[in-house]
């Protein structure tokens, strides 16, 4: 119980403002009240409201000590507050928040913002240092504000990472199927921050800004801004004579030179083709000297560019669907074992001399290797190999054996 007008009187007095002050601190620290304060440079006002509350005289000197347990047992016997000095605390200044507890609440809700997440990047450990870095840096809590507002973010960052790489899809069709909104993955969207910087670890694009470069990421995991900015090279594709883009690329194999086809050109017009094998590299280096050196005797070949985007992933759907076999060879790195995991993990794909044995015969070609390890998931003695001989060996230096294949 507390008698309101006889606390005041007692404690409420301007020359005790300091001691509320101190003790509401402390109870906002979640500290012990059980203990002396001090204040210093104090006023003879000050101690003589110290006296009047203790009944103890006024003490010369600056420095006042009040034992705060003294204080809370006059409270509670003279009826002013029979709750004790915090409950009087609270009935002066208001409701008393222990910062402590808040603290480890907040960050308890933070961490169950993240959980979606976290469930998700811990099945793709390719993720795991961009996941770091986005909490290193505190994006989301930039971005969201309050970890109520940042769950559902996350939530549907989860479903996005989950849903990539997509199949050629136009970004709002995939964010409207997977985030209920086809403009949740707008420019400028906390969404789309996120996701982005998601999506170019997946690829190993590296960073960037503008448009293009955000038309770049999208198109690496499979979604597509418009038809006409996907593309891919290709060399010595057969066509067919019934359509546009059938009968361009015969013009372009009979001249044996590489052709570039938009996502366009495969979705509106797909050729018709029948192969029993197709060749897949990483860099447009093979293709421009495959042209250069076999022309019109080149094998059909087609350039990932790197992590496949919308077009090279429909037109490898394409030929895999007519009954084509896909050879891939890539980068003896890790970021060419990532681009292999996502060819061979969606289409009926062999090795192209791209084996833990293989590796070894080129090794003493290469550079120092470097980045985050990927598990090769066609040949699992690949990434060890490569592990212990610390060496990246690029397409470039194995361009002979590639073309005597290609030939």
């Amino acid at each position: 119980m507390t008698d309101a007008d006889r606390l005041r009187r007692l404690l409420g007095d301007e020359d005790l403002a300091w001691l509320l002050a101190r003790v509401r601190k402390r109870m906002e620290r979640g500290e012990s009240l059980d203990t002396t304060v001090t204040l210093r440079g104090a006023t003879a006002g000050q101690r003589a409201a110290v006296h009047r509350i203790l009944g103890r005289p006024p003490r010369l000197g600056e420095t006042l000590s009040v034992s705060l347990p003294a204080v809370d047992q006059v409270l509670r016997t003279s009826g002013a507050c029979r709750d004790g000095l915090a409950a009087a605390v609270v009935t002066l200044t208001g409701d008393v928040v222990n910062r402590k507890v808040a603290a480890e609440e907040r960050e308890r809700a933070w961490q169950a913002a993240f959980a979606p997440i976290n469930d998700v990047v811990g099945e793709r450990p390719e993720l795991a240092e961009w996941l770091a870095g986005v909490k290193r840096a505190g994006l989301v809590r930039r971005l969201a504000g309050t970890p109520e507002d940042a769950a559902p973010l996350l939530t549907d960052l989860a479903a996005v990472i989950e849903n990539l790489p997509a199949g050629g899809e136009p970004v709002g069709e995939f964010a409207a199927r997977v985030c209920r909104s086809a403009h949740a993955l707008d420019d400028g969207q906390p969404l789309t921050t996120l996701a982005l910087g998601a999506a170019r670890a997946l690829s190993g694009l590296r960073e960037g800004s503008g448009a293009q470069w955000r038309r770049d990421v999208w198109a690496s995991v499979g979604l597509v801004r418009d038809e006409l900015s996907s593309t891919v090279l290709t060399l010595g594709l057969p066509g067919d004579s019934r359509t546009p883009t059938g009968r361009a690329l015969t013009a372009w194999r009979e001249a044996g030179e590489p052709t570039v086809l938009t996502l366009r050109h495969i979705r509106r017009n797909p050729p018709r083709m029948t192969l029993k094998r197709v060749f897949v590299c990483e860099n447009p280096v093979v293709i421009s000297t495959a042209a250069d050196r076999l022309g019109s005797a080149c094998a059909p070949v087609v350039c990932t560019g790197g992590q496949p985007g919308a077009a090279v992933v429909e037109l490898l759907r394409l030929l895999a669907d007519s009954g084509a076999q896909l050879y891939y060879h890539g980068d003896f790195d890790w970021g060419g074992l990532r681009i292999g995991n996502t060819v061979f993990g969606r289409f009926p794909s062999e090795p192209w001399r791209y084996r833990a044995a293989d590796y070894g015969a080129v090794m003493d070609r290469g550079r120092e290797l470097s980045g985050i390890e990927v598990a090769a998931r066609w040949d699992a003695d690949l990434a060890p190999a490569m592990r212990e001989a610390g060496v990246a060996v690029e397409e470039e230096h194995v361009l002979d054996t590639l073309l005597a294949d290609l030939a």
